[in-house]
């Protein structure tokens, strides 16, 4: 059976190395019939094209089916062990270990539909109207820890939902470096979050009359995520 359909599908080896991070079936009751590997790559067809859930192609399993293991495996923190899973398996490829010990910081605010719950709100300093997302990345890039919340959340409370964490994980981290609208306090709230193997919040500011894009050492590796 060839399971490469689409571009978003997995190869053979993806595939392969997937399988492992799979949760096995429960025992007892009947055995699982719907194909693993087609139903990881429809979830990946919607995340790449953003179509309908009805509108999965035929090739994959009925759209409940795949809806059903993508929300389940959501609630049960699955999808957060095999990205974290991968992301440990990039960094040893890169000769680095597993966990980091610096990371960056930052927030993007996107625009969203006119409607919306209370994930929806304005960011007053971008004029947008929509979500915003609050990212920690390892110095390659690679995703640590994300919140997404309403625009109209400030900085410093985004900052303090996507870091609380690390009260308890990657203990390795010491350094995480910012821009200066984390400025006010964070930095010894930071610091505070463990009594042991404490965290430095640094900020990385621009160079003074410096207008428009540029690249800022150490932040640039967020601005790409």
């Amino acid at each position: 059976m060839s399971y490469e359909l689409y571009p978003s599908d997995l190869t053979d080896r993806e595939g392969e190395d997937l399988k492992r991070l799979i949760p096995a079936a429960k025992p007892g009751g009947r055995k699982r019939q719907t194909d693993l590997r087609l139903t990881v790559n429809a979830i990946f067809y919607i995340n790449r094209t953003g179509c309908l859930w009805r509108s999965l192609p035929r090739e994959y399993p009925p759209w409940q089916t795949v809806y059903g293991y993508f929300h389940v495996w959501r609630i049960n923190g699955v999808w957060e062990r095999i990205h974290d899973r991968l992301r440990d398996l990039v960094r040893e490829q890169e000769g680095r270990e597993r966990q980091p010990t610096a990371a960056i910081l930052d927030s993007q605010t996107v625009k969203t539909t006119d409607r919306g719950g209370p994930e929806r709100g304005f960011d007053a300093g971008k004029l947008i109207y929509g979500r915003k997302r609050h990212a920690l990345v390892d110095t390659l890039g690679l995703l640590l820890l994300v919140v997404v919340h309403s625009a109209g959340t400030q900085d410093r409370d985004g900052a303090r939902a996507v870091l609380a964490p690390l009260a308890n994980r990657f203990n390795k981290l010491r350094k995480i470096w910012a821009d200066s609208i984390y400025n006010g306090g964070i930095a010894e709230w930071v610091r505070n979050l463990r009594q042991r193997n404490r965290l430095d919040l640094e900020i990385v500011k621009r160079p003074e009359g410096v207008k428009g894009f540029l690249v800022v050492a150490r932040r640039w590796v967020v601005e790409i995520v």
